[in-house]
């Protein structure tokens, strides 16, 4: 009874393990057919890609998006040229957008960079969406959507969450040096710039907007952002990223969340040509 319950048991090992190996060869055959393209019939908001030039301490962005909502899906699309000035950078900013009508744990997350003029620059790793195409979480996991660094106006990509969306927007302040800063501005312009020339597949796991913002970090300080669930469940990556440093620590998450979360502001300033400004109380 004994030899036949093993070999029962091995068996089932055999087949498991055949399954997974099909499985794994069927998934690596599917990935050398279906490839990224920089061709499709993309959404209007999704057809124009950002380029970043630089010359010493100037980067000038072409494209940058600014679009005008009437709603989520209602826009004229905008685009403006600008150059910055990488001495004059003087802060950067986390935002955690968390979705209203989604569970627990899913959530946006961009970064966006603060100059000495007033001026501000978002940049949110995002699927780059085809017209009619929605997102979904499962297919995400199967190379179904490009990857896209949409290069923005805060009047677009967070006034779009706040006062649209009607999601709750949290803009943190975060603890680095201005070396950091500028290290981590041009580190993401360049992938923006790499992405438009060798598109690669967005993937829910692998290759999200917070996956790729811990990726930028962790070039600057090598594993200073740990695995955690809290990556792949961005709603609570505010807690990751206050344990660790980024966030500050003379407040509690709880009242940095109070301070930090804008949408009352947006919607007050909504029209006004320093909502950047406006947003975080100046």
């Amino acid at each position: 009874m004994k030899d036949t319950a093993w070999r029962i048991s091995v068996r089932g090992m055999r087949i498991a393990l055949y399954g997974v190996v099909g499985m794994a060869l069927l998934y690596g055959v599917f990935s050398l057919v279906v490839r990224p393209s920089l061709d499709r019939n993309w959404s209007p908001d999704m057809q124009v890609l950002a380029h970043a030039t630089f010359d010493g301490d100037l980067v000038h962005v072409t494209n940058i998006r600014n679009n005008d909502y009437t709603s989520t899906t209602t826009y004229e699309a905008r685009y403006y040229d600008k150059t910055f000035d990488l001495s004059k950078i003087e802060s950067v900013w986390y935002m955690v957008e968390p979705f209203s009508d989604a569970k627990a744990g899913a959530a946006h997350t961009l970064v966006s960079f603060g100059f000495e003029d007033g001026e501000y620059l978002a940049i949110s790793a995002e699927i780059r969406r085809e017209v009619g195409e929605e997102f979904s979480p499962i297919r995400g996991l199967f190379r179904q959507y490009e990857l896209v660094y949409v290069v923005a106006d805060e009047r677009d990509v967070i006034k779009l969450r706040s006062n649209y969306r009607k999601d709750p927007v949290y803009l943190y302040p975060v603890t680095a040096t201005k070396e950091q800063m500028r290290t981590l501005f041009v580190s993401m312009l360049t992938r923006a710039n790499t992405l438009g020339e060798k598109p690669e597949f967005y993937n829910t796991l692998t290759n999200t907007c917070t996956t790729n913002i811990v990726r930028h970090v962790n070039e600057i300080a090598p594993r200073f952002i740990p695995l955690s669930y809290k990556v792949l469940l961005p709603e609570y990556s505010d807690e990751l990223a206050y344990r660790i440093g980024l966030l500050d620590a003379t407040h509690s998450l709880e009242e940095l969340r109070a301070l930090y979360q804008i949408n009352d502001r947006a919607l007050r300033f909504a029209d006004d040509e320093a909502f950047s400004l406006r947003i975080r109380g100046k």
